[in-house]
C-alpha cells in the first residue's frame, strides 16, 4: 500500500478527521489506475482491456532500485528515439516511484515521443529531466484537458462545514487542524467579476484560498480579502511540507490544429501541490498554423502555495481570433503560463524564446484568484491578472508589448524594471479597472509602445460607471512614481506629454454626468525624479474633470 505521510501525521489527521468532519477526496487529485507487482518474472509493462497499466518489477530489479534511490524510464521499457510512443513506460515509472519513494532520472540523450493518448504521468517525488528531449504531439488528441505531468499531493482534503461566515482581513478561524492547510471557501450565490466587454459573462462565484497553521490562524501575508456572508462549500486540504523539486527537461510541443474556439488545450506539466520548485525547463511550440485552439498554460499552477518557477525558458503562442460572447470578432489569450488559485507563486530569471514585443505572439502569463505573484529578473511579454490579485512584485525584470494588467487588491510593486507597452500599469477594463490598494513604481524606464508613436499614460484603463462588476471597482488609492525615466522621444506631432491617468470616461465632463455604480478615485500621487526624453512635462490626464480632485505631490 502507497505510504501517504509520516505515521505520525497520519494518525492525527486520522483522529482529527474522523472527530470532526465530514471527509471528501480532493475533486482535482488525480488517480493512479496502476496496478503494481513485483513477482518472479521480468519487469514489465502492459496495458489490460479497459486500458489501465499493469506493471510488474522483478525481485532483482526491486533491490536494485531500492539500492540506487532512483528509477529511469528506460528501466520500465522507454526507447526514447523520438519516434516511439514513451508514455506508457514514463507514466509507469512514476508510479512505481511514488509508491517507493524514490526520486526519477531521465536519459540525458533520449528523446520522448509523447504521443496524445490519454494517459498522464503522476509526479511525487523529486524528477530530474535533465538534458532530455520530450516531443509532446498535440495533432490527434483524444482528451485535451488530460496533463502530460501531474505533480501531486497524496495528500487529502476535506470539508470544514462548521465554518459559516468569514470576514475580510479575519485573523484566524474557528478549527483545529492536523498542521498546515490550504483553505479555499465559495459563495455560489455571490457573484464577482461579472465581465464587460467582447467576452462578457455572468461572472463567477465568490472565492477566496489561504493558508493557516494548525490551529486556524491565517497567514496575513496573503490575507482573506472578501467578507462571506454565507459559505456553500468551504475545504482545507493538508500542505505537503517536504519541498520536491523537478530540474530541467528540453520539451516542444507540437501544436494542435482545431477550431479557433474557446476549447482550450491542457497538454502541460500541472502542478497541484504545495512546496514545487520547477527549475530549468525549456518549453517550445513548432507547426503552429493560421488556426488553431488556445493553451491553458505549458507549466499550470493550481490550487497550492509556495511554488517557484526558476531558470525556465518558455515560448509565447501565436494568437488565433473567434467570435467571442458578444457576437463580435475577439483575439484569444493563450498561455504558455498560467496560475490560478494559488498563493505565492515565483517567477525568477524566466525568459521566453520569441520577441517579447512581437504582437503576433499572446501574452505569456495569465492569473486567476491568487496572492503574491512574483517576476524577478525576468523578460517576459506579459505580467496578467485576470480575476484578481491580491500583491504583486516585479522587479529586475523587463516586460514586453502586452505590459502589466492587473486588477486587484493590496500592493502593486514595480522597481528597476523596464516597461515596453502602452502604460506601464494597466487596470483591466472588462473586469472594472480596479485596484483596491496602492501602486508603487520605483526605478524604472517606460518605453510607451516599445517606442512607438503615442500618446502615453503611465495608468490607463476604462470605466463607465454604468456596468455592474459585482463588487465596488476602486482605483488605487495612493500611487508612488519615484526615479522614472520615460522614453517618449517618438511621439505624435500633438503630442503634450505623458499622463499619470489615461482618459478612463471620455463622457464624464462635468457633474451631469452619473455612474450608477461610483468609482473610488486615487487620493494621492507621489511623484519623485520623473524625467522625459521629450522634454514634456507629466500631467494628471487629459480628463482634468474626472481627475481633478487627486492630489499630485511632486518634488
Amino acid at each position: 500500500m502507497i505510504k501517504l505521510f509520516q505515521t505520525k501525521y497520519f494518525i492525527l489527521l486520522w483522529l482529527f478527521v474522523s472527530c470532526c468532519f465530514a471527509v471528501q477526496g480532493q475533486n482535482k487529485k488525480p488517480v493512479e489506475e496502476i496496478t503494481i507487482t513485483s513477482d518472479a518474472g521480468d519487469t514489465r509493462v502492459t496495458v489490460n482491456e479497459n486500458g489501465q497499466l499493469q506493471v510488474n518489477v522483478s525481485s532483482r530489479h526491486e533491490a536494485i532500485f531500492k539500492k540506487a534511490g532512483v528509477v529511469r524510464y528506460s528501466d520500465f521499457g522507454a526507447k526514447g528515439d523520438g519516434k516511439t510512443d514513451d508514455i506508457d513506460a514514463i507514466a509507469a515509472t512514476h508510479a512505481y516511484a511514488n509508491r517507493r519513494g524514490l526520486r526519477v532520472k531521465a536519459d540525458d540523450k533520449s528523446t520522448y515521443y509523447i504521443s496524445g493518448k490519454e494517459r498522464s504521468a503522476i509526479i511525487r517525488t523529486d524528477t530530474d529531466f535533465g538534458k532530455a528531449a520530450f516531443i509532446i504531439d498535440d495533432i490527434d488528441v483524444q482528451n485535451r484537458n488530460a496533463s502530460v505531468f501531474t505533480v501531486s499531493s497524496a495528500l487529502e482534503s476535506f470539508k470544514l462545514d462548521k465554518i459559516t461566515s468569514l470576514k475580510r482581513n479575519q485573523q484566524k478561524i474557528d478549527v483545529a487542524l492536523p498542521g498546515p492547510c490550504l483553505v479555499t471557501v465559495t459563495n455560489a450565490n455571490v457573484k464577482h467579476y461579472i465581465r464587460y466587454g467582447l467576452n462578457q459573462n455572468n461572472g463567477s462565484s465568490q472565492t477566496d484560498i489561504f493558508v493557516v497553521d494548525k490551529n486556524g490562524k491565517v497567514d496575513m501575508n496573503a490575507p482573506i480579502i472578501w467578507d462571506f456572508d454565507q459559505i456553500t462549500d468551504i475545504t482545507a486540504l493538508p500542505i505537503d511540507e517536504k519541498p520536491l523539486k523537478i530540474t530541467g527537461g528540453r520539451f516542444t510541443t507540437i501544436a494542435n490544429k482545431a477550431d479557433s474556439k474557446y476549447t482550450y488545450y491542457n497538454r502541460n506539466v500541472a502542478v497541484r501541490r504545495s512546496h514545487v520548485t520547477i527549475e530549468g525547463m525549456e518549453h517550445r511550440i513548432t507547426g503552429e498554423d493560421d488556426h488553431g485552439a488556445p493553451y491553458g498554460g505549458f507549466i499550470n499552477i493550481g490550487d497550492c502555495s509556495y511554488v517557484t518557477v526558476k531558470n525556465a525558458v518558455l515560448t509565447g503562442h501565436k494568437t488565433y481570433s473567434t467570435i467571442g460572447t458578444a457576437g463580435k470578432p475577439v483575439s484569444m489569450g493563450t498561455y504558455d503560463l498560467s496560475v490560478n488559485r494559488a498563493l505565492n507563486v515565483s517567477f525568477i530569471n524566466c525568459t521566453q524564446t520569441n520577441d517579447i514585443n512581437d504582437s503576433k505572439y499572446w501574452g505569456i502569463l495569465g492569473s486567476n484568484f491568487c496572492k503574491n505573484i512574483l517576476y524577478d529578473n525576468c523578460t517576459l511579454s506579459r505580467f496578467d491578472a485576470h480575476q484578481g490579485v491580491a500583491n504583486a512584485t516585479i522587479r529586475n525584470s523587463t516586460l514586453g508589448h502586452m505590459g502589466i494588467n492587473a486588477i486587484g487588491s493590496g500592493i502593486l510593486m514595480i522597481e528597476n524594471s523596464t516597461i515596453r507597452g502602452r502604460s506601464i500599469v494597466n487596470l483591466r477594463s472588462d473586469y472594472g479597472s480596479t485596484w483596491q490598494g496602492e501602486v508603487i513604481i520605483r526605478n524604472c524606464v517606460f518605453v510607451p509602445a516599445d517606442g512607438k508613436p503615442m500618446s502615453a499614460s503611465l495608468i490607463s484603463g476604462s470605466y463607465s460607471g454604468q456596468h455592474d462588476f459585482g463588487y465596488t471597482c476602486y482605483m488605487p488609492e495612493r500611487i508612488t512614481i519615484e526615479n522614472l525615466e520615460i522614453d517618449d522621444a517618438s511621439h505624435p506631432d500633438n503630442y503634450k506629454g505623458p499622463t499619470i491617468f489615461s482618459n478612463f470616461n471620455p463622457e464624464m465632463k462635468d457633474n451631469s454626468y452619473q455612474e450608477k455604480f461610483p468609482y473610488v478615485k486615487t487620493k494621492q500621487v507621489i511623484l519623485k525624479n520623473v524625467t522625459t526624453a521629450s522634454g514634456k512635462p507629466v500631467r494628471v490626464s487629459d480628463n482634468t474633470f474626472m481627475f481633478g480632485a487627486v492630489k499630485i505631490k511632486a518634488d
